[in-house]
């Protein structure tokens, strides 16, 4: 059921990428530039990028191009529960965190590059909904690059929970959890890092000594939007208002954002996009 890219073969530095984003996370026609801007910045770093997702019956590690550009706003939104069903039915599946994480587990797959961790979404007192994301990086040993945790998530409840199922939050250059569009302002990490063989050493002991799962490594944006929360909470509200749940939340939001910020949002996404898959890029050539 799984297909990988003859490019895995011998390859020690991989770094693992999500086909949501490219579906779901930037207005159609831009996610195929920004999924192969990842992959590009992959690769100018000295590590391999697969990027992963479900097509024509397989679960298929390192996507070509002209399979990636398959994937738009029709494809499903795959999480860990949904690989196995959406490749048995022939379904085009772009995986998130999740997906990606326990794909990358079945495959020796040790590093991910995306935008943002999904965790405890904010109302989660009345309506317990929670990510796949964190469960899967804590049972994965893997180090998952993002900018922190998704901008439309109950941050601190998410921080709990990572702390709960034991996965270190290490801050790149910052003492502070980055809110994907905002550099500063989110709860303590756990260890602040400046370097990436100091990321590949304390991924090394979490695995080897102590037999652990996954880290995440929170990589501030290089331009904070620190005026977007307002418009997130208008998001959030216009989609609880038009009936918006579970994994449509997200894509609603982002579209939200992108429209109302006048496009600074969705330069903001694609930037840090980049850069979280090229420090991706450069963990996993320091982890081999």
């Amino acid at each position: 059921m799984i297909r990988m890219s003859e490019q895995m073969s011998g390859t020690a530095a991989v770094v693992a990428l999500e086909t949501t984003l490219v579906a779901h996370g930037f207005p159609p026609g831009e996610g195929l530039e920004v999924g192969l801007e990842a992959e590009r910045r992959v690769r100018a770093a000295g590590a391999v990028p697969m990027t992963i997702g479900v097509l024509d019956g397989e679960i298929v590690v390192g996507l070509t191009e002209e399979e990636l550009g398959r994937f738009d706003a029709d494809a499903r939104k795959v999480g860990p529960r949904d690989l196995a069903a959406c490749a048995a039915q022939g379904a085009i599946g772009a995986t998130t965190v999740g997906g990606t994480l326990a794909v990358a587990r079945a495959c020796g797959i040790g590093v991910i590059g995306t935008g943002g961790l999904g965790g405890v979404h904010r109302g989660w007192n009345d309506n317990p909904d929670v990510s796949a994301d964190v469960e899967q990086l804590a049972r994965t040993p893997a180090v998952v690059v993002s900018s922190g945790v998704k901008s439309l998530l109950h941050v601190p409840a998410t921080m709990e929970l990572l702390e709960t199922f034991g996965v270190p939050v290490l801050g790149w250059r910052t003492g502070e959890l980055p809110l994907f569009y905002t550099a500063r302002g989110g709860p303590p990490v756990s260890a602040r890092v400046e370097t990436v063989d100091e990321v590949a050493r304390i991924a090394v002991g979490h695995w080897t000594d102590l037999e652990s799962g996954g880290l995440l490594v929170a990589r501030p944006p290089d331009e904070s939007l620190d005026d977007i929360e307002p418009l997130i909470e208008d998001a959030l509200r216009a989609a609880d208002e038009e009936g918006v749940r579970g994994q449509a939340v997200t894509p609603f939001v982002l579209s939200f954002l992108h429209r109302w910020s006048d496009g600074r949002t969705l330069r903001a996404n694609r930037e840090l996009v980049a850069a979280n898959a090229q420090l991706a890029g450069e963990i996993a050539a320091a982890l081999s």
